[in-house]
């Protein structure tokens, strides 16, 4: 492998000559320039990072801490994360903790089990000098394990942080819900079935503040009745189904589209056409929605713009930027709205 030396020696100059052009730092004239980063190209020389970084005690590595890459929000978040990342020569090491994979979400509330898996990484993380990191959510919840004590920058992609000094980035869930209701009041439904997942998500909660804003707005009495708390899954969407369809609905609004699934498999045992006999909706534009039959009109999350924005933050931290990384009494939150995806499966009433 050649070294800095060598190049310096081939183009009769110092060794921080070479060094302050590849940093663009460089007292020298164009001539010379031109001759370093011709010998540069000629030789292949790479500039060894690692050293550079134990030298200033930065080494430009950034660490996604993500809770399970599974997950189907992850792997966009983690892409746009490194495509943002490495536009600024920043790299990035992605740490998998598989929680979901591991226990499902029965991890909720067990911190021993939750640590037993985080602390390990984080403590990996600070032995190699990483300069920051981000924090990756398979859910969107309150994290509580890092405050102003921790020793190194940090952003929350797709969660909301505790601590003040750390911002987050998250879906705008009450927005693009909102959009939603407000899409099937104007095509005439008013009996607007809401199937949600567990009552103590944060996406439940704030998806339904939406559906009831929605609703009060146009005029129209919320009805308890007409809610259903599920578990994301498509027997939950199939059993809230049954239960709204009790309630004389003519629109079903689900807050996911695997639960959404399943409510396409009752109203297909009942023999009611979606889109015609009900309308339904969806929430996520995961790939399945395009071939459900008709297709499913939903909301598409703005995962990459999360990851950027939380990659932005982080090294606006790095780079000493002002402006989003201010800090004040309430932990700063970035909420981006979902675009609305209008396919067949919702009819005028």
């Amino acid at each position: 492998m050649v070294t800095l030396k060598e190049v310096a020696e081939r183009c009769n100059v110092s060794a921080t000559t070479v060094s302050n052009v590849i940093n663009g730092k460089a007292k020298t004239s164009e001539e010379t320039k031109n001759r370093i980063m011709q010998v540069i190209k000629e030789t292949g020389y790479k500039p060894n990072t690692i050293a550079q970084g134990l030298r200033v005690k930065k080494t430009r590595t950034i660490a996604v801490v993500a809770e399970d890459i599974a997950q189907f929000t992850s792997p966009p978040m983690i892409e746009s994360i490194m495509e943002t990342c490495e536009k600024k020569g920043y790299r990035v090491v992605v740490h998998n903790l598989r929680l979901y994979d591991r226990w499902s979400d029965t991890w909720y509330g067990q911190e021993d089990e939750y640590h037993s898996v985080l602390d390990p990484v984080i403590k990996d993380i600070l032995s190699a000098q990483i300069d920051g990191v981000i924090y990756l959510a398979g859910h969107a919840r309150i994290i509580k394990t890092f405050n102003a004590g921790f020793n190194l920058p940090i952003v929350m992609c797709y969660a909301y942080s505790e601590s003040p000094h750390i911002p987050s980035v998250v879906i705008d869930d009450e927005k693009s819900s909102y959009e939603m209701v407000s899409y099937l009041i104007k095509m005439g439904h008013e009996r607007i079935g809401f199937i949600g997942g567990r009552m103590d998500n944060i996406h439940t909660a704030k998806r339904l503040m939406g559906y009831q804003k929605a609703m009060y707005e146009n005029g129209l009495l919320f009805d308890p009745k007409l809610v259903y708390y599920g578990d994301w899954s498509r027997k939950a969407g199939h059993e809230g189904a049954k239960a709204l369809l009790e309630q004389n609905v003519t629109a079903i609004f689900g807050i996911s589209d695997r639960m959404t699934g399943g409510v396409y498999d009752y109203l297909e045992e009942k023999e009611l056409i979606v889109g015609k006999d009900i309308s339904v909706a969806g929430f996520d534009n995961e790939s399945i929605a395009e071939f459900f039959r008709p297709k499913l009109t939903t909301t598409e999350l703005p995962l990459r713009e999360i990851g950027a924005k939380s990659a932005e933050l982080l090294l606006d931290k790095l780079e000493g930027a002002n402006g989003d990384s201010q800090i004040g009494d309430e932990p700063k939150v970035y909420k981006y709205p979902c675009k609305m995806i209008i396919r067949r499966s919702v009819s005028e009433k």
